[in-house]
């Protein structure tokens, strides 16, 4: 049952003057939500590789961890922050795996090759399916080797995002916290930039995907695909754009540091 509004505010207020942890495991289950949301976006629909109690697991730690340190008068919804150190989190936990050992990247490599010489010469999105018979794989191979991609550049593509935010000017006091760095103006111009080079099909991915907050699946419905193809445009969409980031960083970080 949902709580009221009103509840979750005396809750808030139990936990944060008396520290009453009945309180705070309430707030806990309440906002478990967040975690689980997190969880589908970063994760693909194919996991055979990937625990999924594991990066819940990571996620409720920091869903804890934001619950501890909010301040009830900084004036921003906790949601907005517990997402970003739920996801914070969770990419820690992606870091600490091996996700992309040489084998892999050139396995990797071989899938997007074939997959892009496919769309190239049919009318229709190439299928994993039609991939796997191209490279003589299993389907399950093809759909792991993909899977593991699409972390792999998901996790890629937030550090070149991180090394973007620290070559930008020091933040004075004050100012805006590590968290939201994303919503700096300067580094949503670089962003900007970024995305203008992609094509139709991946701009409109990634502003479902991270500006209107969908699945890969909800995507993929709006594209008429499947779920593998949005995610394999998403993974292929975040290596160019990490490796644009990487290259703007290089030429403007000794200017702005």
């Amino acid at each position: 049952m949902n709580k009221m509004p009103e509840d979750i505010d005396r809750l808030w207020l139990d936990y944060k003057t008396s520290g009453d942890m009945n309180a705070r495991d309430s707030l806990l289950m309440h906002y478990m939500y967040l975690v689980k949301w997190l969880v589908k976006r970063m994760m693909p629909k194919y996991n055979n590789h990937t625990e999924y109690d594991d990066l819940v697991s990571c996620g409720v730690l920091g869903l804890i961890d934001a619950l501890d340190k909010f301040d009830l008068e900084h004036g921003v919804k906790f949601e907005t922050y517990a997402v970003n150190r739920i996801r914070g989190e969770i990419l820690d936990y992606m870091r600490s795996l091996d996700w992309a050992p040489v084998s892999l990247r050139k396995k990797i490599s071989a899938i997007n090759e074939v997959s892009e010489t496919l769309e190239r010469k049919g009318s229709e999105p190439p299928t994993e399916s039609s991939i796997a018979q191209a490279l003589n794989m299993p389907v399950s191979q093809v759909q792991n080797i993909m899977a593991q991609s699409h972390m792999f550049n998901l996790v890629s593509f937030e550090d070149a995002l991180q090394a973007l935010r620290e070559s930008a000017e020091p933040q004075a006091p004050g100012a805006l916290s590590p968290e939201d760095a994303l919503m700096e103006k300067e580094t949503m111009k670089l962003l900007a930039e970024v995305i203008d080079t992609l094509s139709e099909k991946e701009r409109l991915v990634v502003t479902l995907y991270y500006h209107e907050g969908m699945l890969l699946r909800e995507i993929a419905e709006i594209l008429s695909v499947t779920e593998s193809r949005v995610s394999q445009i998403h993974s292929n969409t975040l290596a160019k754009m990490r490796a644009r980031l990487n290259k703007l960083e290089g030429v403007t970080g000794g200017r702005r540091r």
